[in-house]
């Protein structure tokens, strides 16, 4: 369903200038969208790491986000930054996948991790784990399992952030947002595209989905990057493509049946 333009919610082009609740609910909003759709992958015994618990925390990952930024003050570029570690993980590591069983400790460890690498002032790890619902030895492992994950590339550049800002507004599922001298209340929104459009089965298993990657290479143009896929475009793409290698294997394994 079509949002009410009259709802939708004009926000900064800058992410600097927005409102922390804001960019909270796109972040949230966009990790949400991975852990449904990774969460239907089947779980590996190869595939498991330090960030996976053994069930699912109760706490959703908008509530999670709330109170970290609620008792930390963190600041909105580590917000951010934890989009880009996603992306840098699962390029290295891909058997890695954002679910309803790694996001929490994901996020953590993502925020204490960059607000001590990158700014001035930050909270001590005792506050971070309490914050986070873990304990302070919990934490420290999990900070060396990262920096190791991320092989201690910490920094990223104010750009690369500014486009998974606007990136996080295009593909709102909702639409709610849009951005100031952008397009305007009723045009329509990226986000409408089905997930599991492309003819897949909901049967399917799906590939690990990041967030859409908007990292800019030398040359790259503001037109290339409005023309990249969506998030929702990649995620029925690679569904299609599964879909399609396994009815190759099944038409093989009955043309080796009849031979």
């Amino acid at each position: 369903m079509e949002s009410d333009s009259s709802e939708r919610v004009e926000i900064p082009p800058n992410f600097e200038a927005a409102p922390v609740d804001h960019l909270v609910q796109l972040i949230a909003d966009m990790l949400e969208r991975l852990i449904s759709h990774n969460d239907r992958i089947p779980l590996s015994p190869e595939s498991l790491t330090r960030f996976h618990s053994r069930s699912a925390p109760t706490i959703s990952v908008l509530d999670y986000l709330k109170r970290i930024v609620r008792f930390t003050n963190v600041e909105k570029s580590c917000l951010l930054i934890t989009l880009f570690n996603i992306d840098q993980i699962c390029a290295r590591l891909p058997l890695f996948t954002l679910s309803s069983l790694t996001c929490h400790r994901f996020v953590i460890t993502s925020i204490t991790v960059s607000s001590k690498g990158l700014c001035d002032t930050f909270c001590p790890n005792n506050l971070y784990a309490r914050v986070g619902g873990i304990s302070v030895t919990e934490l420290n492992v999990l900070e060396r399992e990262f920096l190791s994950m991320i092989d201690w590339r910490l920094m990223c550049t104010r750009e690369i952030l500014q486009e998974y800002y606007v990136n996080l507004v295009r593909t709102h599922s909702t639409g709610k947002f849009y951005i100031a001298g952008g397009e305007s209340p009723s045009q329509s929104s990226d986000s409408e595209i089905d997930l599991d459009s492309g003819g897949s089965s909901p049967t399917d298993t799906p590939t690990p989905a990041q967030p859409s990657a908007v990292l800019l290479e030398p040359g790259t143009t503001a037109q290339e990057v409005i023309q990249r896929p969506t998030i929702e475009q990649n995620m029925a793409f690679a569904a299609l493509q599964l879909q399609q290698l396994q009815e190759s294997q099944e038409l093989a394994q009955l043309r080796r049946d009849r031979s």
